[in-house]
């Protein structure tokens, strides 16, 4: 597979539009999309959060990312997302203010807990043979996966591929074999913009972990290569996050660090050690990092 390129931004609360704008445009995101097409955002809203958003998406990048749409004449927006209850998605939106922009751009929100699931059967699964995805994932033309920037206390982190679980239902079936299972999942489901919401980032845990001041934007068209810049500046290796190197085995994408070109910033003057939560603290996930990744 050829070399990966994925943008990294600091100073996103700058201005949160023209560093959306300028990743984009350095991961090539405007030659992938047409004004034809029916695109769904997808935020983590797993749980729901009132301001300084530490565990789910800041609503301003999705702002941001709305008119970075609307300004390439693209109309057919949806804001979709199944948080962990029924209702929590419903409930979020309301408290992140997304049901008033989506009024004020003429966008459709929905809370995919409730849509319509087809099952899908996944040919050579490592684990999971079949699954049921929201008809609103299955109908789009492009996924715009907003993930968080956050450390997971079973998958070890949680960002873009993680961020999939919002799509399927139940959502229970995925943490036994948590690793090859979210492998299989984004073996199904195609995302084709991936973006990772850093201006906070959580260590120790995803729902009660502490908050670790970022700052930064990453956007990359791969979602192996994105979640793997991701773990890379929480100071974990990719390399030994199970799910980025069963996606690797088969093709999808690469973690190995020097077969991924960052674009924008310079890591090594981002990235920050992130406290790993306990199943992982005497473990192997950022041995390999030192001072520099």
């Amino acid at each position: 597979m050829k070399e990966q390129k994925i943008a990294l931004l600091r100073n996103i609360e700058e201005n949160i539009y023209e560093k959306i704008e300028e990743t984009l445009k350095l991961c090539e995101a405007e030659e992938i999309i047409n004004s034809k097409n029916k695109i769904v955002i997808k935020p983590n809203y797993v749980i729901v959060e009132k301001e300084p958003y530490i565990h789910v998406t800041d609503p301003r990048i999705i702002i941001a990312l709305i008119e970075w749409l609307k300004n390439r004449g693209i109309e057919n927006i949806c804001i979709a997302e199944g948080g962990w209850s029924i209702e929590t998605a419903d409930i979020a939106f309301k408290e992140v203010g997304l049901i008033e922009v989506a009024k004020k751009y003429n966008i459709k929100l929905i809370n995919l807990n409730k849509d319509k699931f087809i099952k899908i059967k996944i040919p050579d699964s490592y684990n999971l043979k079949e699954v049921n995805i929201a008809k609103t994932i299955l109908e789009s033309d492009c996924i715009i996966n907003v993930s968080k920037l956050k450390v997971h206390h079973i998958a070890g982190v949680t960002l873009c591929v993680k961020n999939l679980m919002g799509c399927i239902w139940p959502k229970s079936i995925i943490h036994e074999k948590i690793q090859e299972k979210l492998a299989d999942l984004a073996t199904s489901i195609k995302t084709k913009i991936n973006i990772i919401d850093g201006i906070i980032g959580s260590e120790e845990d995803e729902i009660y972990g502490k908050p670790i001041k970022m700052d930064i934007l990453i956007a990359g068209l791969n979602i192996v290569a994105t979640d793997s810049v991701g773990c890379l500046l929480m100071g974990i290796d990719p390399e030994k996050i199970e799910y980025l190197k069963l996606l690797e085995r088969k093709g999808l994408g690469i973690a190995r660090k020097n077969s991924i070109k960052i674009i924008g910033d310079n890591i090594n003057r981002i990235f920050k050690k992130f406290k790993l939560p306990k199943a992982f603290t005497s473990c192997y996930l950022n041995e390999m990092i030192k001072d520099e990744v």
